[in-house]
């Protein structure tokens, strides 16, 4: 399964993985310019693979948790790729591809469940719990809940992986002894939809975003008359 996979719930990232391997791949470290930065990678990618919409049998996009504007950038263009190029798009849970990322990391540690956070801003953090499972050869993250947000010291006490938790060290209840400087990347987003396949799990074509809370942006109120 050929896939181009979109992550904008942090950085803006872009993938083109087969069954799982990634062929090409564009992350930036700016977290604030998602939608200038998606679509040129999106090309620049297609391009360099010789790829068309044509050859993709899906769009993958990561659904957050993340800050209203950045992930609505990213589903926006999954959505609108989706319609050109008439191709199922799957929405996956952000928190999925970091997770997946650290499963050699937990399993090292002996840690057969653990915490993956992000930040969610206003001193806070998006989270998931999550457990292995599998053989020791073959070991996968599984979730164990549903995406939250929370003040640091609220987490769950156990050992907590992601970007989210290396900005409150002294605050999370169990910080993980390596992987706190890992974010959500499109990469590790098509690795974990191919693992959720992989296992008998399927694709969900719900593109619906977790937001957690209402956006920081307000319409304004009426004006006050003058008075004279």
């Amino acid at each position: 399964m050929l896939v181009l996979s979109l992550d904008s719930s942090s950085t803006a990232s872009v993938a083109l993985a087969r069954d799982g391997e990634v062929l090409e791949r564009f992350d930036t470290t700016d977290t604030r310019s998602h939608a200038e930065a998606l679509a040129p990678a999106v090309q620049d990618l297609m391009a360099r693979t010789g790829l068309t919409g044509e050859d993709l049998d899906g769009i993958l996009v990561g659904i957050g948790p993340g800050p209203f504007t950045g992930l609505r950038a990213g589903l926006v263009s999954a959505r609108a790729l989706g319609f050109a190029w008439n191709l199922p798009v799957y929405g996956l849970c952000s928190l999925d591809a970091v997770a997946h990322h650290v499963v050699p990391l937990a399993l090292e540690a002996g840690e057969p469940e653990f915490v993956v956070a992000t930040d969610a801003r206003r001193k806070e953090l998006y989270f998931r719990r999550y457990r292995l499972t599998g053989s020791h050869d073959r070991p996968e993250a599984v979730p164990a809940g549903e995406p939250g947000v929370a003040a640091p010291e609220d987490l769950p006490g156990m050992p907590c992986y992601g970007s989210g938790a290396g900005l409150y060290p002294d605050r999370v209840p169990r910080l993980a002894a390596q992987g706190t400087d890992v974010a959500p990347s499109a990469a590790d987003l098509a690795r974990a939809a191919w693992a959720l396949t992989s296992r008998g799990g399927a694709l969900s074509t719900d593109t619906t975003p977790l937001y957690l809370r209402e956006s920081d942006a307000r319409v304004p109120g009426a004006p006050k008359r003058a008075t004279s």
